[in-house]
């Protein structure tokens, strides 16, 4: 905003515009992320949550691998918990 006032006294006083002291021709944008837990890795696979687990990635079910997190705040991939708790170790 300071900016354009001064290049309008600019313009009141001397009737042209400041040349730019430079273009912005290209801009790219780059921006990461994260799960906001304590853990990251599912606690039963110990495979990062952000991937797909050992069994997803082998049927080639990537986009089926959801993470889940309980009550104790650790995080787990759905297929995980489902098949451990099946199992009977719960």
């Amino acid at each position: 905003m300071a900016d354009e006032m001064e290049i309008d006294q600019h313009e009141k006083e001397h009737g042209q515009k400041p040349e730019k002291m430079f273009t912005l021709k290209k801009w790219n944008l780059v921006a990461m992320w994260s799960w906001d837990v304590e853990c990251d890795t599912c606690a039963i696979c110990r495979v990062q949550v952000m991937d797909a687990c050992l069994r997803c990635q082998s049927e080639n079910k990537q986009d089926d691998c959801v993470v889940v997190w309980g009550e104790c705040n650790h995080s787990f991939h759905t297929c995980c918990i489902s098949v451990f708790s099946c199992v009977g170790r719960v």
